[in-house]
C-alpha cells in the first residue's frame, strides 16, 4: 500500500477478478478500478469501500451508470461529451451529483503492442486535446457534475520508462495551460500500464515498481492538495498465476513438430488476439531440447501458443506450465467450442488436498 496519502492505488480488476486474488488486493488497501457494472458488482460484493472504486470504459451503459451512482463510487473515468451528457442526466434523475474526471487522450506514444496503445489521437479512448478545454467547460455547467480531475492511460506492457516519462511532461504541459484559466483539480490519474517480464519470469518474478513510481515522484508537478492515481492490474498479479496443460499429442510433420495441448485459446488468448508472448516450461521432461510449435485444439488457426520453441523432448502425457498467466488468463477465458471454463486453483488448495 502507498503510504504518502498524495499518492492513491486501484487494482485494475479486468486482469484478474478471482476471489483469493481480491482479497489479498483488499487486505493491501487498494481500490479497485473497474470498467463494467459486473467488475462494480463484483468489487463490492468483495468488501472494497465504494469509494475506492473508480469506473473506467469508453462504452458505459445507462444500468451500468446507474448502478455506480446508487453504489455512491469514487468517480467516473468519463470519455466523451455524449458519455458526460448522459451521467449528467442519470445523475439528475437520482437526485444526486456525480464526481467525474475526463480522460484525456495525451497523444502520447507507447512502446508496447499496437492492440494495446491507447494514448494516441487515432485511438477510441478518451477525449482529444483539441477539445478538452470546452469539454471541462461544458462539465462545469453541468448541475449534477462534480469535476474533481483528469485521467490519462497510454498503453498497456510498458518497459520504456521514458514514455512514462513523456507522459508526465505533457501532463504538466496541460496543468501549467488549466493554470492560466483559473482550472484546477483535485485528481491527476496517471492510470497503468506498467509491462512484466514474460520472458525469465522466474527470475524477475516483481516489476521495477521502485522506478516506476520514482518516475512520477519526480516528474510529476502535483498542485497543493492534488492526489496522484495509478491502475495498476498485470503488474500486480501476471506472475502469480500459471496455465496448467497437459499434451494431448505431438505430430510430426514434414517440416515442423506440434506439440497439441488440451488448453487453448479459450483458455489463454493472448497469443492469438494479439502475438503476445508466455514462456512455456515442460515440466515432466528434463531430455535434450527439440523445436516446436506448441498449439491448442481449437478449430482456429491462430490458436497457438509459440512457435520454434526449444522444448525438452515432449511427448503424450506431459505436463506443460504456460507462465505469467495471472492477468488475463481466467478473465478471458471463453466457452468458444463449447468448452468449459478452466478451474483455477491456489497453492493453498493444492497443498491441502
Amino acid at each position: 500500500m502507498l503510504k504518502d496519502s498524495r499518492y492513491v492505488m486501484h487494482y485494475a480488476i479486468k486482469a484478474n477478478a478471482n476471489p483469493i486474488v481480491l482479497r489479498h488486493i483488499l487486505a493491501a488497501g487498494l481500490g479497485i478500478d473497474c470498467v463494467s457494472g459486473g467488475e462494480i458488482e463484483v468489487a463490492c460484493s468483495m468488501g472494497f469501500d465504494p469509494k475506492t472504486i473508480v469506473f473506467s470504459g469508453v462504452g458505459k451503459a445507462d444500468w451500468e451508470i446507474r448502478l455506480g451512482l446508487n453504489k455512491g463510487i469514487g468517480c467516473f473515468n468519463v470519455e466523451s461529451l455524449p458519455e458526460l451528457d448522459i451521467i449528467n442526466l442519470i445523475a439528475a434523475e437520482l437526485g444526486i451529483k456525480a464526481d467525474i474526471c475526463l480522460r484525456i487522450n495525451p497523444n502520447v506514444g507507447a512502446h508496447t503492442h499496437a492492440n494495446i496503445v491507447t494514448g494516441l489521437s487515432d485511438n477510441k479512448f478518451g477525449i482529444d486535446m483539441a477539445h478538452m478545454f470546452d469539454v471541462i467547460e461544458s462539465a462545469r455547467d453541468m448541475t449534477n457534475i462534480n469535476l474533481i480531475g483528469l485521467h490519462f492511460h497510454i498503453g498497456s506492457q510498458i518497459l520504456v520508462m521514458d514514455d512514462f516519462i513523456a507522459l508526465c511532461n505533457r501532463i504538466n504541459e496541460l496543468q501549467d495551460v488549466l493554470d492560466t484559466k483559473g482550472v484546477s483539480m483535485k485528481i491527476i490519474n496517471v492510470g497503468g500500464g506498467l509491462g512484466i517480464d514474460y520472458n525469465a519470469p522466474e527470475t524477475n518474478q516483481i516489476p521495477n515498481f521502485k522506478e516506476y513510481f520514482e518516475i512520477f515522484r519526480k516528474n510529476i508537478k502535483l498542485h497543493e492538495g492534488q492526489q496522484l492515481h495509478f491502475e495498476l492490474g498485470r503488474a500486480i498479479v501476471a506472475q502469480c498465476g500459471k496455465l496448467i496443460s497437459q499434451v494431448l499429442y505431438v505430430k510430426d510433420n514434414t517440416n515442423k513438430k506440434f506439440v497439441i495441448l488440451d488448453a487453448g485459446m479459450t483458455e489463454l488468448i493472448r497469443p492469438a488476439l494479439y502475438g503476445a508472448h508466455h514462456k512455456i516450461v515442460n515440466i515432466s521432461s528434463d531430455k535434450p531440447t527439440e523445436t516446436y510449435d506448441v498449439v491448442g485444439p481449437i478449430c482456429e488457426s491462430s490458436d497457438t501458443f509459440a512457435v520454434n520453441m526449444q522444448l525438452p523432448h515432449t511427448q503424450r502425457g506431459d505436463i506443460v506450465a504456460i507462465m505469467s498467466a495471472g492477468a488475463y488468463g481466467e478473465t478471458m477465458a471463453s466457452a468458444y467450442n463449447c468448452r468449459s471454463l478452466p478451474k483455477s486453483y491456489s497453492v493453498n488448495d493444492i497443498m491441502t488436498n
